[in-house]
């Protein structure tokens, strides 16, 4: 008998596998996606909080669908009228073979860029700084071919500071273009800007070119966003 109650006690109880291993339901999946998804939406947030830092993200900045179309740019109702011209071209006369060829570049593009050139615009007789700060005034942006020259010329460094008055900030108005000069003699004043290199004139005339565009079209769509 005490044998037999030995045996009895044991003796291993039965278990269900059920109980082992948990049965798929489909709430049970439900609440592994819902899981999933939240991971990810935490993710997601984290990432946009990522990139809402002190440098811009490239989502940011306006994609070329945002910007006004080349018919936008040149309607009658386009900010680009505001001024007489698109861009005045600070040089020295010492470097006006490359000048020449450069303006005829952007002012034979399909958007007919509007130029200053002040050997062949400004009014005979008028009073040299009166011309040189009504075509910074009356111009959207100023290309500066920055050379030996153009360091050694008074009136260059004139217009320049002119250029920095009108607009202290910058914000795309001023394009320096370096040609034939060393870094190190980029002036001063205008070392917080990024400049263009020109080594070869072809691809230093489109950048120039797409540069001045990007400024209009900017102009042009934030004025719209203005009014609307």
């Amino acid at each position: 008998m005490a044998g037999w109650l030995r045996q009895l006690l044991q003796k291993p109880k039965q278990s269900s596998r059920s109980d082992a291993v948990p049965k798929w339901s489909p709430s049970s999946s439900s609440t592994s996606s819902s899981s999933s998804s939240m991971t990810a939406v935490h993710s997601s947030a984290s990432c946009s909080m990522a990139s809402q830092g002190q440098l811009p993200s490239a989502s940011q900045l306006p994609s070329a669908s945002q910007l006004p179309s080349a018919s936008q740019l040149s309607s009658s109702e386009s900010a680009r009228w505001a001024k007489r011209y698109d861009v005045c071209i600070c040089h020295s006369t010492g470097d006006w073979e490359f000048v020449e060829e450069m303006v005829s570049y952007l002012e034979n593009q399909p958007e007919r860029i509007r130029c200053f050139l002040q050997l062949r615009d400004a009014m005979p007789g008028s009073p040299i700084t009166t011309e040189l700060c009504e075509a910074v005034q009356n111009s959207h942006c100023w290309v500066m071919i920055i050379t030996p020259n153009f360091l050694e010329d008074p009136w260059c460094r004139y217009q320049m500071h002119q250029a920095l008055i009108e607009a202290p900030m910058a914000n795309g108005r001023i394009i320096p273009v370096l040609k034939d000069l060393d870094r190190r003699d980029y002036p001063r004043e205008l070392r917080c800007l990024y400049y263009i290199s020109v080594t070869l004139k072809e691809n230093g005339f489109r950048r120039i070119k797409d540069t001045i565009l990007r400024y209009l079209q900017e102009l042009c769509r934030s004025t719209m966003s203005g009014t609307e």
